[in-house]
């Protein structure tokens, strides 16, 4: 897994603290089927592990599950699961238990993770170690989709997920949301040779940036994500630091207006809050540069599926104004936010709500609390400060946050013809064909959904030198939230 050999110190502690974003009742989980945060994805991926891993190059590849095929069409598929992995009960992992786990979010769940699991019409047990699936239409993605973070696989039967029993390489010590998740590491040898070479985890919670910072500084933790794109240059000076900077791959900013609701009603109006927004100020003030600007959808350039002919939308005060009186809208729009969303969204919106002004569209800016954000404001009110996270795929980017009915769609955008073209792209197996698909998706969002994505951020995680296997990853930071599984001193 890595050139170095971890080296045995008498006690191999980690501390790490993730950005905070959700209430403490939102990251209070334990149960796969209720995550709604990374803060989860990166503790429970201490206990469990998925069927399909993402590695370093965007690829899906063995993680539970140790090969996978597919007949022509996708629509049947054989997942051959690994033989002589264990719970930390004991108990021995089969097609049984993958099966209950990939179920739980199937039915009546009220997972996210159902609506990508929907086209499932069957799965069965054809030996120990060996399901097949059964698809209403093809999906050449399908092992993507076992790499989603809510599809960690766990003994068949659980119900009780107050104590993990996984097959990651730690057990749980201490639960203490919105304080700290304390690990150690399982005796004897991991499964997957040079990882889990930890023998304490601790994960806490720092919710002021600053603070995060100064506890990185202090050495009072060996690693934090999500640095203030402000701080990065004073903290690239110090030689005892280590900042991981991965360009366009960290979280889609934007301000989700819900296109079923006046007055964003108007085709009209919300193309003139996209031509009203100076996204190339946003990025330089904002985010210091740490950016790439973005053009109202969420397929990014590091996505191989992203269209760079697609012409950039600019700032245009003038043609802003032409769709602002077009739409005969009068008066001013209220834009929601909080630093609970992303940080620098209270700074992002108060830019738009400058640039906006030269075309004589008002906005008005109401500041939220950040506590609770994604329960209380997020997905209910008509305009928001939102940002979503990387999928492997852009059949997933698209699926969960844009096609009709979608629990996720947080404009509630509704359109056939995109709906279409995701399905059909999903099952196309022409690259070149699939290509031009998702294309005129990136056109069809950007000129009618009500997403102003105006920057993909980078992703910029920092740790102390001595720590190795904090690396970029095309997913999420923190190595895809596997840094507790990664990483290791010298």
């Amino acid at each position: 897994m890595h050139a170095l050999k971890p080296k045995r110190m008498t006690m191999r502690r980690l501390t790490f603290s993730l950005n905070w974003l959700l209430s403490r009742a939102s990251a209070a989980t334990l149960d796969p089927r209720t995550i709604a945060s990374l803060i989860p994805v990166a503790y429970c991926l201490m206990f469990w592990n998925n069927l399909v891993e993402i590695d370093a190059a965007g690829n899906a590849t063995p993680e539970l599950a140790e090969s996978w095929e597919s007949k022509p069409g996708a629509t049947e598929w054989i997942f051959n699961i690994r033989k002589g992995i264990t719970f930390g009960s004991g108990k021995t992992l089969d097609a049984d238990d993958v099966i209950y786990s990939l179920n739980l979010h199937r039915g009546e769940s009220k997972s996210p993770a159902k609506s990508i699991l929907e086209p499932i019409k069957e799965i069965k047990k054809t030996s120990p170690n060996q399901i097949q699936i059964t698809l209403s239409s093809g999906n050449a993605d399908l092992p993507f989709v076992f790499s989603d973070f809510h599809l960690m696989i766990v003994p068949a039967g659980t119900t009780d997920f107050s104590k993990p029993d996984g097959t990651g390489a730690y057990t749980l010590v201490e639960f203490s949301p919105g304080t700290r998740v304390l690990a150690k590491r399982k005796p004897g040898n991991y499964w997957k040779p040079g990882r889990g070479n930890f023998d304490m985890v601790e994960l806490r919670y720092i919710t002021d940036g600053t603070a995060r910072t100064q506890a990185l500084v202090t050495g009072q933790v060996d690693a934090v994500n999500r640095l203030d794109p402000k701080t990065v240059g004073f903290l690239a000076k110090n030689n005892s630091l280590k900042v991981v900077r991965n360009e366009a791959a960290g979280s889609r900013f934007a301000f989700a207006a819900q296109t079923d609701r006046d007055p964003f009603t108007s085709r009209d109006l919300v193309l003139a809050l996209k031509y009203g927004i100076d996204r190339a100020k946003i990025v330089e003030n904002v985010f210091s540069g740490y950016a790439t600007i973005a053009n109202d959808h969420t397929i990014s350039p590091r996505n191989k599926y992203y269209n760079p002919q697609q012409v950039q939308r600019p700032y245009d005060p003038d043609k802003a104004a032409f769709h602002l009186k077009k739409s005969g809208f009068s008066g001013s729009v209220e834009l929601q936010v909080a630093e609970g969303a992303y940080n620098g969204a209270t700074d992002a919106a108060i830019l738009f709500q400058e640039s906006a002004k030269k075309a004589d569209l008002g906005i008005d800016i109401k500041r939220v609390s950040s506590d609770g954000y994604w329960s209380n404001v997020w997905l209910k009110a008509s305009f928001c400060a939102v940002y979503w996270s990387t999928r492997p795929t852009a059949d997933m980017q698209l699926s969960q946050a844009f096609l009709t009915g979608q629990p996720w769609n947080d404009t509630h955008y509704s359109n056939p013809t995109l709906d279409k073209l995701v399905v059909d792209a999903r099952v196309e197996l022409d690259e070149a064909k699939r290509k031009s698909m998702y294309a005129e998706c990136q056109s069809l969002i950007s000129d009618e959904a009500g997403l102003i994505c105006y920057a993909f951020g980078d992703q910029l995680d920092g740790c102390l030198t001595k720590l190795r296997g904090l690396e970029p990853h095309p997913r999420y930071d923190m190595n895809d939230n596997r840094l507790a599984e990664k990483g290791w001193f010298i």
